[in-house]
């Protein structure tokens, strides 16, 4: 009996101990430590984009900026809060028909990201120094005065799988050219980085232009003009080394020669008679362009 009684006695101190070692355990701290601090996203408040590009011809949106003869341009863009607010410009070699000394164009605007989405909202004026009317021997003005004109854009592009980049856009100016007549322009685009060289992609463009009536304030002995709309179509492959990429690309558009020459006033087309212009017809267009950021020297790099 008194054995018994020992035995429940040692039994009892033994559970006691262990319960209170247990207990004294639980307030140790944890091998593990707290648990890690959410990390904050570096941010670049500002930032600054330059880039240079030489090119066999300056297409836009169809059309030769300069005379099917090369160009070479360049520009830089600061970016502010990770690229969501930026300001830039930009110069290019033209050859127009109103001879400016270069097309300079300055921009602005905001860059929202949504994950994939990316939205660009902004406004560009395309500003040509030095330009002169353009004025034939018989005194008809073939283009007005002064060809400077301001546009608004909105873009929106969604990455899929990380190779595919599917895009949508439309630019609006309600003095395109300084016309009179407003102009609206509407595309889609496609990329699709292939997947066997890093680098290498391929990508296209579908667009619309949509173009209103001139006014006669600025044709002297011309009649208000209805200017024709047009499609225009884009599509290339592209390979990106470090900072540099080539691009080959075809451009073509539904414009006839003579309607060229009424959007272009292309002076060979006044002094051969023919009032027509090869400005708009098919063309493949070779691109050689450098890209840097300040923030990829260590310049405004990420806080």
């Amino acid at each position: 009996m008194k054995l018994d009684l020992v035995r429940s006695a040692l039994l009892g101190l033994g559970l006691s101990a262990a319960l209170g070692a247990a207990a004294h355990a639980s307030d140790l701290p944890s091998k593990k430590g707290p648990p890690p601090a959410p990390i904050v996203p570096a941010i670049t408040w500002f930032d600054i984009a330059v880039n240079i590009k030489g090119q066999t011809d300056y297409n836009f949106r169809g059309i030769s900026q300069t005379d099917r003869k090369p160009g070479i341009g360049g520009g830089a863009e600061l970016q502010i809060y990770n690229n969501l607010f930026y300001v830039g410009v930009y110069g290019s070699s033209v050859d127009l028909a109103t001879r400016p000394d270069a097309e300079i164009d300055f921009y602005g605007g905001i860059r929202p990201k949504f994950g994939d989405l990316t939205l660009d909202l902004g406004i560009m004026q395309y500003y040509y120094p030095s330009e002169k009317q353009l004025i034939d021997f018989g005194g008809v003005f073939w283009t007005p005065k002064n060809t400077d004109y301001t546009e608004i854009y909105g873009k929106a592009s969604y990455v899929i799988g990380g190779s595919l980049t599917l895009g949508a856009n439309v630019f609006y100016a309600w003095d395109w050219l300084g016309t009179g007549a407003d102009g609206t322009y509407a595309s889609v685009t496609a990329k699709y980085a292939l997947p066997f060289l890093e680098g290498l992609s391929v990508s296209g463009e579908l667009g619309h232009y949509w173009l209103g009536r001139t006014n006669l304030a600025i044709w002297s002995t011309n009649p208000p003009t209805n200017l024709p709309d047009y499609t225009y179509w884009n599509a290339g492959v592209s390979y990106t080394w470090k900072n540099v990429t080539a691009d080959l690309r075809y451009h073509d558009t539904t414009l006839s020669k003579t309607e060229c020459f009424a959007l272009t006033a292309d002076p060979s087309g006044i002094y051969s008679g023919s009032g027509r212009s090869k400005w708009c017809g098919a063309a493949v267009v070779g691109t050689l362009s450098f890209d840097i950021t300040a923030s990829s020297l260590g310049v405004f790099a990420p806080q």
